[in-house]
């Protein structure tokens, strides 16, 4: 039974956009401000991590041991790599799109992927983390976010994202947050709205689309706390 929902983002808007005009308790972290408040009969607790992995682990770790969820939500933004359709999505599947081994020796040139902390050693072997199942009512399609440590805005590596790793969406924090989960026993879920296309406009699209897509995947994210 979920009773605690932890919710990581890696923008401040992103935080903000969630159940901001619900009374909330304020406490200090080392992240910034953690928010909790009641919603749907559940506890939430909202914090961002700041961008990046070791940010959003870091931060799920420690909501873990001040705040004891029985699940982890990541909810914000992501740039979209692939031809699915939509402007929100619900991550059924993550994966770190940066671990693994760099090389140039005989017929194997370039990146080989692994799971994220398996020895980066041998033929390629990887499996996306698999998130808590979509309520039905939600409705919303379901999407793989490929997560690194890099804000993509390159077709060519949009590509590969998508040809090679099947991801859908690309951003800096779900896999990590997953891989948490997946070492804590908890179920993780995510929700992610598109700003842009990870491609040479991003940057300027980021910006622009930024708050509106915040309040997108904090709408979806909010009936979703509402409905598991």
């Amino acid at each position: 039974m979920i009773e605690h929902v932890a919710v990581i983002t890696g923008v401040q808007d992103e935080a903000d956009a969630l159940l901001h005009d619900q009374p909330a308790t304020r406490l200090d972290s080392p992240f910034g401000a953690i928010r909790q408040l009641d919603h749907g009969g559940k506890r939430v607790a909202i914090l961002c991590s700041g961008i990046g992995k070791v940010h959003a682990g870091a931060a799920a770790l420690y909501m873990h041991g001040h705040f004891c969820p029985d699940l982890f939500l990541v909810i914000g933004t992501a740039g979209h790599v692939s031809t699915i359709q939509g402007d929100c999505f619900y991550l059924h599947e993550s994966l770190q799109a940066d671990y693994g081994t760099l090389e140039k020796f005989g017929e194997h040139d370039g990146f080989t992927h692994y799971d994220a902390g398996t020895w980066p050693i041998g033929p390629a072997d990887w499996n996306p983390f698999t998130s808590h199942p979509m309520p039905d009512a939600l409705a919303l399609p379901r999407a793989r976010i490929a997560t690194a440590d890099c804000f993509v805005k390159c077709p060519e590596r949009s590509a590969y994202l998508r040809d090679t790793l099947m991801a859908d969406l690309v951003d800096m924090e779900t896999a990590a947050v997953a891989q948490i989960a997946a070492m804590l026993d908890l179920p993780w879920a995510g929700i992610k709205a598109v700003t842009d296309g990870a491609n040479s406009d991003s940057s300027g699209d980021f910006h622009a689309n930024l708050s509106a897509a915040a309040r997108r995947a904090a709408d979806a994210a909010a009936e979703f706390i509402s409905r598991i």
